[in-house]
């Protein structure tokens, strides 16, 4: 399953259930004129397998996972969140900026609100069907 991932993608994992989350990946949708991402949330299968595969505990990493099959790399956190805006257009890539803050420092903060974005955004019952125009986007 892994090898069915374009090398020339990037895979964002996320919380399929999350508002937050899915507010997210639309955000990167509508920036991502390259056409660069794919997505796939973590209840998914490819979800599974990913995360199966790189031994990641959604315990502790259940929001954003950027998958690189070229590097075959995973970044967790506030890393994956500000690798994928790297490669958005101007003015979002300027987040990128805040890659020279420690990550200890950047995923304290990325934490407290991955902790509390049920509370706050909400969640869903099930995962997000995409729409037939943005359905070749996603991988479940």
């Amino acid at each position: 399953m892994l090898n069915d991932i374009p090398k020339d993608k990037e895979l964002i994992l996320f919380d399929g259930v999350c508002n937050l989350c899915n507010s997210s990946v639309l955000f990167v949708i509508k920036r991502d004129k390259k056409n660069k991402f794919l997505f796939a949330p973590l209840q998914g299968d490819v979800g599974k397998t990913i995360t199966e595969h790189f031994e990641i505990d959604t315990e502790l990493v259940d929001s954003i996972i950027l998958y690189s099959p070229t590097k075959e790399k995973i970044y967790y956190k506030s890393t994956a969140a500000l690798e994928v805006a790297k490669q958005l257009n101007f003015p979002t890539k300027l987040m990128a900026l805040f890659l020279i803050i420690p990550a200890f420092i950047r995923n304290w903060v990325y934490d407290y609100v991955a902790k509390n974005r049920y509370q706050w955004y909400g969640k869903k019952e099930a995962c997000m069907i995409p729409t037939p125009e943005l359905k070749a986007k996603f991988l479940m």
